[in-house]
């Protein structure tokens, strides 16, 4: 059964290479936590926040669902973060920066909180797709956009949120990523933190996987606008730009399309769906978490979740 995108639809095309799937959630959450409402919206009605590797997994399978999956599972997809999100509403606990005081409003069915939903997505897939795969041509760009748009619309965003092309986006995001609207909480300056790989705890995944997630930290890291990592206080020298040159070039190398006919060994490794890995990254989470590890100590602390 076909889903909402059609396989030879940008959406479909884009988010079936591994190297975007795997990589575009955790940048777009590093970047998202500069949105306070939208972070501090997220975190005081998270279930997950001593197991955030797990909501990353829960998010990443039901958007992927959507994009790539039939009719009936993104349906069920749809239902299932619409009933999650029914309840999510309230003010902001705290002030966090000059443009969001204490006792500004949030909710999930704020068209304006989709939309920079779908715009921190978008902005990292197309980041990915660019740096990891292919450079998208203008056209190929705008079509992808609007298969954000109606992506977003799917899970209820009026289309009036977003902007109407591919080039109001970029310009607009662009503008609001340098404005003042951006500010780091605490703790989301410490998720964020964890999350690019600039901080580690205990918790590991294993041996086997290890060097394709140090890559994708390498990426994440490397991928963020220069303001981004400065409000963050990351690092990035000479060496860190060489490792990440590394990683893009292998990664490029593997998405190579070989003549017409002609055999695609890789296509299985490079192309499909991230499921089966996201499970590991999860029941990982949680088995170190019965062993007392957490994968984010210093923010289970932070929110008074341990002693």
């Amino acid at each position: 059964m076909d889903g909402y995108f059609a396989r030879d639809s940008m959406a479909f095309r884009v988010m079936s290479n591994r190297a975007v799937g795997l990589t575009y959630g955790q940048r777009a959450l590093v970047i998202g936590a500069l949105h306070p409402r939208l972070y501090l919206g997220t975190v005081e009605h998270t279930q997950h926040r001593i197991t955030p590797y797990n909501r990353l997994v829960l998010t990443a399978r039901l958007f992927e669902v959507v994009f790539l999956g039939t009719r009936e599972q993104a349906d069920r997809a749809l239902e299932f973060t619409r009933r999650k999100h029914a309840t999510v509403r309230g003010v902001l606990p705290q002030d966090a920066g000059p443009r969001h005081p204490a006792g500004a409003p949030y909710s999930a069915a704020d068209p304006d909180l989709m939309y920079m939903t779908m715009a921190f997505a978008f902005d990292s897939v197309d980041t990915m797709q660019n740096l990891l795969v292919r450079r998208l041509s203008a056209g190929e760009r705008d079509e992808l956009y609007q298969d954000f748009v109606r992506w977003a619309e799917l899970f209820g965003m009026p289309r009036s949120a977003a902007p109407d092309d591919y080039a109001s986006f970029r310009s607009t995001f662009d503008a609001y990523l340098a404005s003042d609207e951006v500010h780091l909480t605490p703790e989301a300056r410490l998720v964020g933190s964890y999350l690019a790989g600039v901080k580690r705890s205990g918790y590991d995944l294993p041996p086997p996987l290890r060097p394709l997630f140090r890559a994708i930290d390498v990426v994440v890291k490397g991928s963020l606008p220069a303001r981004v990592r400065e409000l963050y206080g990351f690092r990035w020298t000479a060496r860190s730009r060489a490792a990440m040159d590394a990683v893009v070039a292998g990664s490029r190398a593997l998405y190579v399309r070989p003549p017409r006919f002609a055999p695609r060994p890789l296509a299985p490794i490079v192309k499909g769906a991230n499921g089966d890995l996201l499970k590991i990254v999860a029941r990982t989470e949680q088995r170190q978490l019965r062993r007392g590890r957490l994968t984010m100590p210093e923010v289970a602390r932070a929110a008074g979740l341990l002693p």
